[in-house]
């Protein structure tokens, strides 16, 4: 098995290469001078020839990659042209005012990524976040091959990005900011994201030193924006593990378009994977919506819904895992009774109007509210066996646990509820001035969070036949050679119910540049946020605060050969708190903390150039981050517990490459190589290695077909991340564990035979109403590695030590997946 995979691989590498046919499409409405449509304008590109419609719509392909003039022409107006250059599969959106009097000539070179090659955002086409295979397919599992986004949880959608945690990351859609649920401690139970990659049209993603008009988080930003339908079509997906169901209408007079999805996911596949076998009954389902409507050029509306259900039912039965040495082998074996049923309902609703004042002018107006209903019950008795394994192969009793170094107990509970509703308020501008060498862009937001949170959660340890009190106490304790004598109290125990609301306002202004300096070419970006925030509640009353966050991105063209671009950018970053980081590890919320300050510096090289005739980009990036003000935590799983104290300074820095482009034509692939360090020094104690301080990272997404056999396309999705810390017991010091995971080890292939799509047409009758339709085969976690994510924490009763039971994660997996599109 193991030499026909490296075979595998070995293929995937060096399979021949053949071409296929990109294309991009151009679309858009024509007006004469009075802003009436233009009916049967001729468009002309490459060879292609459409018409506009009656209400002067019209759209037509063109080859990708290649610079295209687009002709249109009516009888009663002057003709006009434009030179474009678009992406593979990209939409560039075209609306022109036809003029009788004068002839709208010259070149004009569109590049959609031009713009945000200077901002230094990388864009991911749609198309490879839905082919490429992984065991939580979508937007999320691309980012984890790019440098500097690290992640040991194929389970989970969250990220960490240059040593933050998974609640510093800004995510919009549509420009509008979206959340995840507050109570998720485990990848298991997030189910799905809330993008839904077969909505998306653009991607970009940004890891550092992003421009002002992105909020107060202090590590990334990821923009998604939904696409437009332009005609009926629909989408179907099915696999082991769910489906979906998508469908874009446009209205006749096609003032109206909506696009709809609908999704279903079951991890039972992946999780029955893991050494703790379970009866787990996963239920999680989604449907989104968004309606846009013209009300004429100027105005425009937009509505984006979203229901999300989960439900986790979750009953465990046993566990073994085997750990240390081949000369001291040790095994925890549990038995377990009872079970947890976890439910989250989350309803988003967002309203979004823009307003085309005049060419130089226009106004965007955001209203949006998101609510969440969340219940975490479990009661879970776990009674576990740790000791040394019979290694004798002839023994009755090989691979069992023959000496026991510890035997105990440990109940859990827990009866914890949320409701939490965010509302949104925002008003945008944007102002092009000096003949679009320059833009302003300014922003106003207002925020009103209202939590009502409960929490009931007390953990009961019994070893050997007696109670384990809990360890901040401070009772000593010399079990069991002295009878324990102290109070019985369970081994943690946190109740709260905290009723808190915090209001925010919040607001921006940047301004851009496009120059020259000397033969070079500049590009300069500087702005300014401003955030005010107070909590208040029931017996709370925190102070008003304010923080002040300036930035700037400076990029240079330099008139040379190869075509390189340098850019420097950086500013002061400050995140003030959400609710999760003002309540601390006993669940008591403190209104008084302050946001987290960091200084971002990013210096970064992008060059683009022709190998093999075919176009790469090897981008490099070095960063220095100076935080202070950290509000510290511990990580367990995917849940983060703050300390709510600021108490804190850390530094982080590293360096970043990404090398990307056709390495087999007509597919996009590619290798990416992370290097970080961060450290915090926790009330002067000194420095110790962060939660997220994982400092190797090596990413791969390659994309592959056979030359003999076309329809057969290969998709190969491989991470390797150094281990993170391995964390440390309730109550214990930090400073005393400072152990580490092993390393994080990861490869998903797919194969996929396609049918019909852009490329590879048939002329076969029952493929007709088919646009796309491909039948593929899955392989998750390839190399059947051992990926831990946590350490659970078992006390030996004699030697009184900690030993560190690594959690792992899924096993190798199949997985069986159909796509259609009509």
């Amino acid at each position: 098995m193991k030499k026909l995979i490296k075979l595998l691989i070995l293929y995937i590498f060096i399979a021949g290469y053949s071409v296929v046919a990109q294309t991009a499409r151009v679309k858009g409405v024509l007006l004469d001078e009075s802003n009436n449509p233009i009916e049967n304008a001729t468009i002309k590109a490459n060879n292609e020839t459409v018409k506009s419609n009656e209400n002067g719509f019209f759209q037509i392909k063109i080859p990708a990659n290649t610079k295209v003039i687009v002709e249109i022409s009516h009888v009663s107006y002057k003709k006009t042209s434009i030179t474009v250059e678009l992406k593979n599969n990209e939409d560039y959106e075209l609306n022109v005012v036809l003029n009788q009097k004068a002839e709208q000539l010259g070149e004009v070179i569109v590049s959609a990524g031009g713009r945000k090659r200077i901002e230094g955002v990388t864009t991911i086409e749609p198309q490879v976040i839905r082919m490429i295979p992984g065991a939580n397919a979508g937007v999320e599992n691309i980012l984890k091959t790019l440098p500097g986004v690290y992640s040991n949880n194929e389970l989970s959608t969250q990220y960490a990005v240059r040593g933050g945690n998974y609640d510093e990351n800004l995510v919009y859609v549509n420009e509008i900011e979206v959340y995840r649920p507050f109570l998720i401690r485990s990848g298991q139970q997030e189910g799905l994201s809330f993008t839904n990659t077969e909505m998306v049209s653009n991607v970009d993603f940004s890891a550092g030193g992003f421009q002002a008009k992105y909020g107060d988080k202090l590590s990334s930003v990821l923009d998604i924006t939904y696409r437009r339908p332009t005609k009926f079509q629909a989408a179907f997906d099915a696999s082991l593990l769910g489906g979906s169901a998508t469908v874009d209408l446009v209205s006749k007079n096609q003032k109206w378009t909506n696009i709809t999805g609908i999704r279903y996911r079951d991890n039972s596949l992946l999780v029955n994977s893991q050494e703790t076998e379970t009866n787990f009954k996963p239920t999680f389902a989604d449907f989104q919506t968004q309606i846009n409507f013209d009300a004429s050029t100027k105005w425009q509306w937009s509505f984006l819904g979203n229901v999300s259900q989960n439900k986790y039912h979750y009953k465990p039965l046993s566990r073994q895992t085997n750990f240390g040495t081949i000369d001291e082998p040790i095994a925890l074996q549990v038995a377990y009774e009872g079970q947890e049923k976890d439910e989250y309902l989350t309803l988003f609703g967002a309203i979004k109007s823009t307003y085309q004042a005049n060419e130089n002018f226009k106004l965007k107006f955001i209203g949006s509210a998101y609510h969440t209903q969340e219940q975490e019950y479990f009661d879970i008795l776990a009674q576990y066996r740790l000791g040394e394994i019979d290694t004798n192969i002839g023994s009755d009793t090989f691979g069992d646990v023959v000496y026991s170094r510890g035997v105990g107990s440990q109940l859990t509970h827990a009866r914890n509820n949320l409701d939490a509703l965010i509302v949104n308020a925002e008003v945008k501008g944007f102002h092009d001035i000096q003949k679009k060498k320059s833009q302003v862009e300014w922003g106003f937001k207002y925020t009103r969070e209202d939590i009502r949170d409960r929490i009931v959660e007390w953990e009961v340890v019994d070893s050997a036949g007696f109670s384990l009190p809990a360890p901040i106490l401070d009772i000593p304790q010399d079990q069991p050679y002295t009878p324990y004598t102290g109070p019985l109290a369970p081994y943690q125990n946190v109740r709260a119910t905290n009723f808190v609301q915090i209001n925010r306002f919040s607001g921006y202004a940047q301004w851009n540049y496009r120059g020259s300096l000397g033969s070079n070419q500049i590009w300069i970006n500087a702005g300014a946020r401003a955030h005010q925030w107070q909590v208040q509640g029931d017996n709370l009353s925190g102070k008003s605060q304010v923080v002040f966050s300036p930035r700037a991105q400076f990029v240079i063209k330099p008139l040379w050969e190869k075509d390189m671009i340098f850019r420097l950018s950086g500013g002061l970053y400050q995140q003030p708190p959400f609710y999760r980081e003002l309540r601390d590890n006993d669940g008591q919320v403190h209104p008084e903390v302050k946001a987290q300050k960091s200084y971002h510096f990013v210096l970064s090289n992008d060059y683009s150039f022709k190998l093999f005739s075919r176009p790469f980009k090897l981008v490099t990036e070095a960063y220095y981050k100076s935080l202070s003000d950290v509000n510290t935590y511990t990580i367990d799983n995917v849940r983060i517990r703050y300390r709510a104290n600021n108490d804190a300074t850390a530094y982080v820095y590293g360096a970043d490459f990404r090398l990307n482009g056709e390495f087999v034509p007509g597919t996009e692939s590619w290798f990416s190589f992370g290097y970080l360090k961060t450290e915090e020094n926790q009330n002067g104690r000194g420095n110790i290695a962060r939660p997220t301080d994982q400092r190797l990272k090596f990413g791969l997404l390659f994309q592959d077909y056979m030359p003999t056999l076309p329809n057969v396309k290969i998709y190969l999705n491989l991470v390797y991340n150094t281990g993170l810390p391995g964390g440390s017991p309730s109550y214990a010091d930090p400073y005393a564990y400072q152990l580490r995971l092993n390393d994080y080890r990861r490869a998903d292939v797919g194969f996929s035979y396609v049918f019909k799509d852009a490329s590879i047409q048939s002329s076969k009758n029952w493929l007709k109403p088919f646009r796309e339709l491909s039948l593929g085969l899955e392989i998750f976690n390839m190399f059947n590695n051992q990926n831990a994510i946590t350490n659970t924490w078992v006390r030996d009763v004699y030697t009184k030590s900690q030993y560190a039971i690594p959690n792992y994660m899924t096993t190798r997996t199949f997985n069986v997946k159909l796509n259609v599109r009509l």
